[in-house]
Protein backbone atom coordinates (compact mmCIF):
# COMPACT_ATOMS: atom_id res chain seq x y z
CA UNK A 1 0.00 0.00 0.00
CA UNK A 2 1.39 3.62 -0.71
CA UNK A 3 2.23 5.19 2.66
CA UNK A 4 0.67 8.46 2.87
CA UNK A 5 3.15 11.53 4.45
CA UNK A 6 2.81 15.24 5.53
CA UNK A 7 4.32 16.97 2.59
CA UNK A 8 3.68 20.87 3.75
CA UNK A 9 7.38 21.84 4.37
CA UNK A 10 8.36 20.60 0.42
CA UNK A 11 9.64 23.36 -1.48
CA UNK A 12 11.33 20.60 -4.21
CA UNK A 13 10.31 17.68 -5.89
CA UNK A 14 12.36 14.67 -7.46
CA UNK A 15 10.45 12.54 -9.81
CA UNK A 16 11.22 9.19 -11.09
CA UNK A 17 10.23 8.79 -14.71
CA UNK A 18 9.27 4.94 -14.88
CA UNK A 19 6.07 3.98 -13.29
CA UNK A 20 5.42 7.64 -12.13
CA UNK A 21 5.48 9.70 -15.01
CA UNK A 22 5.28 6.97 -18.11
CA UNK A 23 3.86 3.49 -18.33
CA UNK A 24 6.41 0.47 -18.29
CA UNK A 25 5.66 -3.20 -18.51
CA UNK A 26 8.58 -5.10 -17.77
CA UNK A 27 7.14 -8.69 -18.69
CA UNK A 28 6.63 -6.89 -22.41
CA UNK A 29 10.73 -7.13 -22.73
CA UNK A 30 10.92 -10.32 -21.11
CA UNK A 31 8.45 -12.04 -23.32
CA UNK A 32 10.08 -10.10 -26.25
CA UNK A 33 13.25 -11.87 -25.66
CA UNK A 34 11.62 -15.37 -24.40
CA UNK A 35 10.46 -15.05 -28.35
CA UNK A 36 13.72 -14.59 -29.64
CA UNK A 37 14.84 -17.80 -27.50
CA UNK A 38 16.53 -15.70 -24.83
CA UNK A 39 16.00 -17.82 -21.80
CA UNK A 40 16.43 -16.71 -18.48
CA UNK A 41 16.33 -12.94 -19.23
CA UNK A 42 14.43 -12.42 -15.54
CA UNK A 43 18.01 -13.34 -13.91
CA UNK A 44 19.52 -10.05 -15.87
CA UNK A 45 16.84 -7.39 -15.42
CA UNK A 46 13.80 -6.47 -13.65
CA UNK A 47 12.11 -3.96 -11.52
CA UNK A 48 13.62 -4.56 -8.61
CA UNK A 49 17.07 -6.43 -9.80
CA UNK A 50 19.97 -5.49 -12.81
CA UNK A 51 22.87 -7.78 -12.98
CA UNK A 52 26.44 -6.22 -14.28
CA UNK A 53 25.66 -5.89 -17.43
CA UNK A 54 22.52 -3.66 -16.91
CA UNK A 55 24.35 -2.05 -14.42
CA UNK A 56 27.15 -0.92 -16.92
CA UNK A 57 24.65 -0.42 -19.56
CA UNK A 58 22.62 2.24 -17.32
CA UNK A 59 25.33 4.00 -15.81
CA UNK A 60 26.85 4.73 -19.25
CA UNK A 61 30.18 2.34 -18.40
CA UNK A 62 29.05 0.66 -22.02
CA UNK A 63 27.72 2.05 -25.72
CA UNK A 64 24.76 1.09 -27.05
CA UNK A 65 26.98 -1.05 -29.54
CA UNK A 66 29.20 -2.41 -26.24
CA UNK A 67 25.80 -3.67 -24.94
CA UNK A 68 24.73 -5.42 -28.22
CA UNK A 69 27.54 -7.32 -28.77
CA UNK A 70 28.03 -8.03 -24.82
CA UNK A 71 24.37 -9.10 -24.52
CA UNK A 72 25.15 -11.68 -27.32
CA UNK A 73 27.79 -13.06 -25.47
CA UNK A 74 25.71 -13.40 -22.17
CA UNK A 75 22.86 -14.36 -23.47
CA UNK A 76 24.29 -17.11 -26.30
CA UNK A 77 21.86 -16.11 -28.59
CA UNK A 78 23.25 -14.38 -31.94
CA UNK A 79 20.26 -11.77 -32.29
CA UNK A 80 20.88 -8.53 -34.62
CA UNK A 81 21.07 -5.01 -32.90
CA UNK A 82 17.60 -4.32 -34.38
CA UNK A 83 16.23 -7.39 -32.45
CA UNK A 84 17.92 -6.65 -29.20
CA UNK A 85 16.83 -2.53 -29.01
CA UNK A 86 13.22 -3.78 -30.05
CA UNK A 87 13.06 -6.22 -27.75
CA UNK A 88 14.84 -4.03 -25.04
CA UNK A 89 12.29 -0.79 -25.68
CA UNK A 90 9.37 -3.44 -25.22
CA UNK A 91 8.73 -2.41 -21.79
CA UNK A 92 8.27 1.14 -22.75
CA UNK A 93 4.42 1.66 -23.32
CA UNK A 94 3.45 5.80 -23.20
CA UNK A 95 3.48 8.87 -21.16
CA UNK A 96 0.58 9.60 -18.41
CA UNK A 97 -0.59 12.48 -20.02
CA UNK A 98 -2.65 13.87 -17.33
CA UNK A 99 0.02 13.63 -15.18
CA UNK A 100 2.18 15.89 -17.57
CA UNK A 101 -0.77 18.28 -17.48
CA UNK A 102 -0.29 18.32 -13.94
CA UNK A 103 3.37 18.68 -14.21
CA UNK A 104 2.82 21.95 -15.58
CA UNK A 105 0.61 23.19 -12.44
CA UNK A 106 2.84 21.89 -9.71
CA UNK A 107 5.91 23.48 -10.89
CA UNK A 108 3.93 26.47 -10.69
CA UNK A 109 4.47 25.48 -6.95
CA UNK A 110 7.91 23.49 -6.67
CA UNK A 111 10.91 22.90 -8.09
CA UNK A 112 10.96 20.06 -10.12
CA UNK A 113 13.48 17.52 -10.90
CA UNK A 114 13.78 14.04 -12.69
CA UNK A 115 16.06 11.37 -11.59
CA UNK A 116 16.01 8.38 -13.64
CA UNK A 117 17.79 5.26 -13.88
CA UNK A 118 17.48 4.66 -17.96
CA UNK A 119 19.94 4.19 -20.53
CA UNK A 120 20.58 5.96 -24.37
CA UNK A 121 18.69 3.27 -25.75
CA UNK A 122 15.42 3.95 -23.98
CA UNK A 123 16.24 7.82 -23.63
CA UNK A 124 16.14 8.18 -26.87
CA UNK A 125 13.30 6.11 -27.33
CA UNK A 126 10.75 7.73 -24.59
CA UNK A 127 12.00 10.74 -26.30
CA UNK A 128 10.39 9.61 -29.25
CA UNK A 129 7.58 8.50 -27.55
CA UNK A 130 6.70 11.86 -25.91
CA UNK A 131 6.91 13.63 -29.31
CA UNK A 132 4.91 10.95 -30.75
CA UNK A 133 2.26 12.10 -28.18
CA UNK A 134 2.78 15.87 -27.47
CA UNK A 135 4.12 16.93 -30.58
CA UNK A 136 6.64 18.74 -28.47
CA UNK A 137 10.66 17.70 -28.32
CA UNK A 138 11.32 19.34 -25.20
CA UNK A 139 10.70 16.71 -22.26
CA UNK A 140 13.03 18.17 -19.99
CA UNK A 141 12.11 21.58 -20.25
CA UNK A 142 9.09 20.27 -17.56
CA UNK A 143 12.19 20.56 -14.86
CA UNK A 144 14.11 22.63 -13.69
CA UNK A 145 17.30 19.37 -14.64
CA UNK A 146 16.38 16.43 -15.42
CA UNK A 147 19.47 13.63 -13.90
CA UNK A 148 19.59 10.40 -15.91
CA UNK A 149 21.44 7.63 -14.58
CA UNK A 150 24.04 6.70 -17.71
CA UNK A 151 24.94 11.03 -17.71
CA UNK A 152 25.32 10.84 -14.05
CA UNK A 153 27.86 7.50 -13.96
CA UNK A 154 25.15 6.59 -10.74
CA UNK A 155 21.91 4.94 -10.65
CA UNK A 156 19.67 4.10 -7.12
CA UNK A 157 19.61 3.12 -4.81
CA UNK A 158 23.36 4.10 -4.07
CA UNK A 159 22.86 7.48 -2.02
CA UNK A 160 25.78 9.26 -3.83
CA UNK A 161 23.63 10.68 -7.17
CA UNK A 162 21.09 11.81 -4.88
CA UNK A 163 23.83 13.87 -2.72
CA UNK A 164 25.01 15.03 -6.05
CA UNK A 165 21.38 16.52 -6.80
CA UNK A 166 21.07 18.09 -2.97
CA UNK A 167 24.55 19.58 -3.16
CA UNK A 168 24.62 20.25 -7.23
CA UNK A 169 20.93 22.58 -7.14
CA UNK A 170 21.31 23.49 -3.33
CA UNK A 171 18.61 21.92 -2.11
CA UNK A 172 17.73 21.07 2.12
CA UNK A 173 16.88 17.69 1.91
CA UNK A 174 14.30 18.27 4.60
CA UNK A 175 12.89 20.38 1.78
CA UNK A 176 12.78 18.09 -1.03
CA UNK A 177 10.63 14.98 -1.94
CA UNK A 178 11.53 12.17 -3.85
CA UNK A 179 8.92 10.30 -5.38
CA UNK A 180 9.85 6.58 -6.90
CA UNK A 181 7.69 2.99 -7.77
CA UNK A 182 10.27 1.00 -6.38
CA UNK A 183 10.79 0.53 -2.76
CA UNK A 184 13.93 -0.17 -2.64
CA UNK A 185 14.53 3.75 -4.27
CA UNK A 186 12.61 5.64 -2.10
CA UNK A 187 14.76 3.85 1.41
CA UNK A 188 17.41 4.91 -0.42
CA UNK A 189 16.30 8.40 -0.37
CA UNK A 190 14.93 8.54 2.55
CA UNK A 191 18.32 7.49 3.89
CA UNK A 192 20.05 10.47 2.63
CA UNK A 193 17.63 12.52 4.51
CA UNK A 194 14.94 13.41 1.79
CA UNK A 195 11.49 12.62 2.27
CA UNK A 196 10.22 10.11 -0.35
CA UNK A 197 7.09 8.87 -1.25
CA UNK A 198 6.44 5.03 -3.16
CA UNK A 199 3.97 5.73 -5.70
CA UNK A 200 2.17 1.90 -6.11
CA UNK A 201 -0.36 1.98 -8.98
CA UNK A 202 -2.92 2.43 -9.49
CA UNK A 203 -2.24 5.86 -7.22
CA UNK A 204 -0.94 8.27 -9.82
CA UNK A 205 0.79 11.65 -8.74
CA UNK A 206 -2.37 14.19 -9.57
CA UNK A 207 -3.85 12.12 -6.09
CA UNK A 208 -1.49 13.48 -3.99
CA UNK A 209 -2.13 16.15 -1.41
CA UNK A 210 0.55 18.55 -3.15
Amino acid sequence: MADQQDFSGVKNIIFDLGGVLFNIDFAKTESAFKALGVTGFHEMFTQHHANDLFIQLETGALTELEFYEAFRSASGVQLTNEQIKTAWNALLIDFRLPTLAWLEDIREKYQIFLFSNTNQIHHDAFHATFQEQTGRDDFDSYFVKAYYSQHMGMRKPDLAPFHQILDEQGLLAAETLFIDDTIKNVIAAREAGILAHHLVWPQTLPELPL
